[in-house]
């Protein structure tokens, strides 16, 4: 069995399928080949990274603002995320056999979807918060509290998981036969339930918070153009804020656009638009380098708050500092002493010093 075929009929059991038996050439066997690597890489980098501003976020000492809990979760989004693709890398390296059993089949695959949703709308509510900052300066103030915030990102996490059950709610391990091998695959009642699937994440997972965020966009862009407003140092400050909301967005954009466009493509595909067995194999190939582009996402978020988020760096500085005086050696006193009118200063520890004080 060679993975494009078994890919083939993995995706005919998937979002891009329409059972009309048109296999995957062979000659595209070395996307699969270097998937694994490709996976442990986002998932060595990633972790790494969100660890990095979690822990930014959590230790500082000054609290989160409502950009940064919302940045915040994104990160715990992707962390979540490339938590599961060392499962998913050892699968197709083990050939597509699975042996981690049927919860971490529906688990793992969840994860995706659950990064897809969630990370989309944690940046559409940033940009709600940028748009009121910068906007709509004095009517909505009670809108941008750190709490109202914390209910946002709930309400987000729990939208994200039931989004998600549509994609992995028919998903099981089954062992194939014909192929000699266990595997996580999903098994869908009819190609209806594909149709509604692709409509539903375009519809919801992209249409609506692109929307949203274009409109927010729009005005911000319009103000931050309205030189009358750079005489203010609020508006600067939340200025340079909103440089970092924006690169986060453009990236995101181009890492998961392409894979938002192949679903769209499959939809028309699935009502029969396309006769033909290449725009099949097309779809497959669009669709094997659209999804692992947009995995690279997750790990290219933390670089961005590096690079860009100057207030961001400022804490993680902070932080360091705060670790590193943590393990610093006591710190040492220096007392004056006269010897034949010479002053000669020399180092005791502050134990020292208290013990000679009360001498």
């Amino acid at each position: 069995m060679t993975m494009a075929a078994f890919s083939s009929l993995d995706q005919q059991n998937d979002t891009h399928s329409h059972m009309r038996n048109c296999f995957v050439p062979e000659g595209i066997d070395w996307l699969y080949t270097y998937q694994p690597a490709y996976m442990w890489f986002i998932f060595a980098v990633g972790f790494v990274e969100n660890v990095f501003v979690i822990s930014v976020f959590l230790l500082h000492k000054s609290p989160c603002t409502v950009a940064e809990i919302y940045l915040g979760n994104m990160a715990a989004a992707d962390l979540i995320f490339v938590s599961g693709l060392p499962f998913w890398a050892i699968y197709i390296s083990n050939k597509f056999n699975w042996p981690f059993g049927s919860f971490l089949c529906v688990t793992v695959n969840s994860l995706i979807q659950l990064n897809l949703y969630g990370s989309i709308y944690f940046l559409m509510m940033v940009s709600i918060d940028r748009y009121l900052a910068l906007v709509k300066t004095m009517s909505f103030g009670r809108m941008r509290r750190t709490s109202c915030a914390k209910i946002n990102c709930a309400i987000i996490w729990i939208f994200a998981v039931v989004a998600s059950l549509p994609k992995v709610i028919f998903r099981k391990v089954l062992f194939l036969p014909e192929f000699n091998t266990t595997s996580c695959l999903i098994f869908p009642p009819d190609e209806r339930w594909n149709i509604a699937s692709n409509i539903l994440m375009n519809l919801f997972g992209c249409f609506i918070p692109a929307v949203v965020i274009g409109f927010c966009t729009f005005h911000i862009i319009k103000v931050l153009r309205n030189n009358t407003m750079q005489q203010f140092k609020e508006v600067n400050n939340e200025k340079k804020a909103t440089r970092l909301v924006f690169s986060v967005l453009l990236v995101f954009v181009v890492c998961w656009l392409p894979f938002h466009v192949i679903t769209f493509v499959d939809t028309f595909d699935l009502f029969r638009v396309f006769h033909s067995c290449d725009w099949a194999q097309v779809l497959e190939v669009g669709n094997q380098i659209s999804t692992y582009f947009g995995f690279s996402n997750s790990c290219l978020n933390p670089l961005l708050y590096v690079i860009v988020g100057n207030h961001f760096r400022k804490k993680a500085r902070e932080v360091f500092r705060q670790i590193l005086a943590k393990f610093r050696p006591p710190r040492r006193a220096s007392l004056p002493m006269n010897y034949s009118g010479i002053t000669v200063r020399t180092s005791i520890s502050v134990g020292q010093q208290n013990l000679i004080l009360k001498q």
